[in-house]
């Protein structure tokens, strides 16, 4: 079979890349290894209600199990920080129906889409990727296509093949674990998390409603701890009293939050969301970076195609690194200076900040803020903290 375009994966970018490029005319195929697309999921669900918009997305029920209006901090000795908003702020996907919906649109918009098939290999033609093989339903097949998606995840084995150096040591994973839980006492309409080097080295504890009383609960940890997530995740439930005996589903897996792949592109072949590691560094989320990275790798696919010069596919790697790249840069740099941060540092911290200051956090804003902390008397009192927080600015 032969395409102008295939895509590998059909997670969050893959359908977005598929959708864009079928819209705009050309032939594309979305594969997916997976008997279901979307099932398993390895993720948290919450995303912002800025993406629906941004990136085309109906605003579907069928996929939105809540909205959701703020969020509330927890510090390692209880003190909280609440951000609430008067409109809807966000929303807790299903994604499991969410990720078939967006290969649903792709398919709307002319693609082909094939699940359980998985790509094992690419084609090579004198010297150049010209396709993959691959078994669809166990049968071997072989697709030619002008340009190949790598959107297969954090692995991604046809970025490997295609000589895309995806490499990242072991430290700049995070290892997370979820139940989806039946959890009473916390407010539904805000997603909840909890700080703290003994809580979650790392990274946090999450409580993210999808029902008055149903959550996913999890945790985020730097991957080469000597305990598993799965350690930190039970201790956390028992210290607070929360039963784990009605667990509707566990969840695990890796997140790359140490930095992002440098070359997107490789002659015809581009790399996409998980599998470039374009997710948040500070909160481990993804999706919206997939959207992102997703819309403009499909923009210079068309423009390639129509313009028969795939040399403009490496203007996917320059504009990225030039907009999204750069600010996740910045968010890297923070979440590096965060890791140095001590419990009695963001029990301050919490203390010390508004909620208009944890709104500027949320939206990247962090100068504003360090710049208040830098002037509160019991930051000025720590040469240490000073030092940190101008590591920041």
């Amino acid at each position: 079979m032969k395409y102008d375009v295939v895509v590998v994966g059909a997670g969050i970018a893959g359908p977005i890349v598929a959708r864009n490029v079928a819209k705009a005319g050309f032939s594309v195929l979305l594969i997916d290894k997976k008997p279901a697309i979307g099932t398993p999921k390895q993720c948290a669900e919450g995303i912002s209600i800025k993406v629906f918009e941004k990136y085309d997305i109906p605003y579907d029920r069928r996929f939105i199990n809540r909205e959701i209006y703020g969020a509330k901090l927890y510090s390692p000795s209880g003190y909280e920080l609440e951000l609430r908003y008067k409109d809807v702020s966000g929303v807790i996907l299903e994604r499991k129906v969410f990720d078939k919906m967006l290969a649903y649109y792709a398919a709307k918009a002319g693609a082909d889409v094939l699940a359980r098939t998985e790509a094992l290999d690419v084609i090579r033609k004198d010297g150049r990727v010209v396709g993959i093989k691959a078994k669809h339903e166990d049968e071997p097949i072989e697709i030619q296509a002008d340009v190949i998606v790598a959107a297969d995840g954090v692995e991604s084995m046809i970025a490997r093949k295609a000589g895309i150096n995806t490499y990242a040591p072991p430290h700049e994973f995070d290892s997370s674990y979820e139940y989806e839980m039946l959890i009473e006492g916390y407010d539904p309409d805000l997603i909840h998390l909890w700080f703290g080097n003994e809580v979650a080295p790392r990274g946090y504890v999450w409580v993210f409603p999808k029902d008055e009383d149903r959550a996913n609960v999890g945790i985020g940890i730097n991957s080469d701890n000597p305990q598993t997530a799965k350690y930190y995740l039970d201790k956390w439930l028992k210290e607070n009293n929360i039963s784990a005996k009605k667990l509707l589903e566990i969840n695990v897996g890796v997140v790359p939050v140490g930095g992002f792949v440098k070359e997107l592109v490789k002659d015809n072949i581009l790399v996409v969301g998980d599998a470039a590691r374009q997710v948040n560094p500070m909160h481990g989320g993804g999706m919206a970076e997939a959207m992102e990275a997703g819309t403009i790798a499909s923009k210079w696919i068309v423009k390639a195609l129509e313009e028969e010069n795939l040399a403009l596919l490496r203007n996917y790697t320059t504009e990225w690194w030039e907009t999204d790249g750069e600010r996740l840069q910045k968010v890297l740099k923070v979440r590096k200076v965060t890791e140095k941060l001590s419990d009695e540092d963001l029990d301050l911290f919490i203390q010390v900040l508004s909620g208009a200051d944890a709104e500027k956090i949320a939206s990247g804003d962090y100068g504003e803020v360090i710049k208040a902390l830098l002037k509160h008397p019991k930051v000025i009192l720590s040469p240490r903290r000073i030092k940190l927080l101008r590591e920041l600015l």
